[in-house]
């Protein structure tokens, strides 16, 4: 028994021994995978210093990009353009009339342009006022008469855009320039007229059986030039007597050619003196039904004067090559055919085909004179008043 005690008690002891061994075999191994563990660190450290190096790289390419666009900044303030002038425009033509045509030339050209609108004779009154102090650029007037009332204001133009027209539709001088044709007319109402018995001459309408009948717009500028025409070929005293003989018939007094031409067209009056296009836009408007249509008188006098609407450059504008370009866009095929097509006056320049809806005016007995020799106005204005046409 005691034999079998001692050899257990050495196999437990021999047992023992060999756990205790083992144990510190395997604490051994355990401190030696975490030593290794610890080596690993450094790694880790180095693997953080080259993101920081990594981070230092986009800054310094920021700093770069900074400088870079405080230069582009520099280039552009100094490229900005100075404010440009606007182009200051005195238009004695109705705004209705050419506004849009200015509004095309605006958004074309890209220059600013502000326009007083009043009528042609006070227009040319305005820049005689203020003469040199004016702040127009251009005049652009509904007849020659009254650019020639201001022609000592007006430089003169380049030779390349006279050159545009007819010498017949500019100054002599080149100190204007047509921009579109308007012939006179006397308006009728159909139903009470047969064009067949109007007068061959504004003479007749002194004969007393148009008495009651006529309409007549002596404040238009228009009318003024025709008067003006009949001033230079007929003498003060003839066209007095005509002027005379007109009031005698007792005339329809209205402010300017569009009310005349719609009385005409509702018999209000049978006869009407006025320019030829305002009749078409009535019948744009109201179709071949409205009650008026044109005549042009056949005699060469006055009665049957074409005119033109134009424009000229102030001599003290500092904003002349804007003014030129204006000019040569009312003259350019696009103008030209706004004329034409949105105001039915005959265009002046070959670019542009007339209305079909217009007499020709190869047709008409264009009376012969220098258009540019009905500048005074003055005159005719204390014609007028003086017969009791105007107050």
């Amino acid at each position: 028994m005691y034999k079998l005690n001692y050899k257990l008690f050495s196999f437990l002891l021999i047992s023992m021994f060999s756990i205790v061994i083992f144990a510190c075999s395997s604490d051994t191994e355990t401190v030696e995978k975490i030593v290794e563990v610890e080596k690993e660190v450094p790694v880790t450290v180095v693997v953080e210093k080259e993101v920081e190096k990594k981070v230092e790289v986009p800054v310094e390419v920021t700093r770069i990009v900074e400088k870079e666009v405080e230069k582009k900044v520099e280039v552009m303030v100094t490229a900005v353009p100075e404010e440009t002038k606007p182009l200051v425009i005195y238009s004695g033509r109705g705004e209705s009339l050419v506004q849009p045509l200015i509004d095309q030339f605006q958004a074309v050209s890209g220059i600013e342009v502000q326009v007083n609108y009043g009528k042609t004779t006070a227009m040319a009154a305005t820049l005689l006022e203020e003469g040199s102090k004016t702040p127009a650029d251009v005049f652009f007037a509904q007849d020659p008469g009254g650019l020639g009332s201001v022609d000592s204001m007006l430089s003169t133009l380049s030779s390349d855009l006279v050159a545009m027209v007819p010498d017949w539709a500019s100054d002599p001088e080149g100190k204007w320039v047509g921009t579109s044709g308007r012939a006179r007319v006397v308006v009728y109402n159909t139903e009470a007229v047969d064009p067949a018995d109007l007068p061959t001459s504004l003479e007749g309408f002194t004969d007393p059986k148009w008495k009651g009948k006529i309409g007549f717009p002596p404040t238009n500028s228009s009318f003024h030039a025709m008067v003006t025409g009949m001033r230079l070929e007929w003498g003060e005293e003839k066209t007095k007597t005509w002027l005379e003989g007109i009031m005698a018939n007792e005339p329809k007094f209205y402010a300017k050619n569009t009310p005349t031409v719609e009385a005409a067209g509702k018999g209000e009056i049978e006869v009407g003196f006025v320019n030829h296009y305002y009749l078409h836009r009535f019948i744009a408007e109201n179709g071949e039904s409205f009650g008026a249509r044109n005549y042009h008188t056949t005699a060469d006098d006055p009665g049957s004067i074409v005119l033109v609407a134009g424009a000229g450059i102030l001599e003290q504008s500092d904003n002349k090559d804007a003014a030129n370009e204006f000019l040569k866009f009312l003259l350019s095929p696009v103008g030209q055919q706004f004329f034409a097509s949105q105001t039915y006056e005959y265009p002046l320049n070959d670019g542009a085909k007339a209305n079909r809806l217009l007499t020709p005016l190869a047709d008409i007995k264009k009376f012969d004179i220098d258009i540019a020799e009905l500048k005074d106005i003055e005159g005719t204005v204390a014609l007028l008043t003086e017969v009791g046409a105007l107050q």
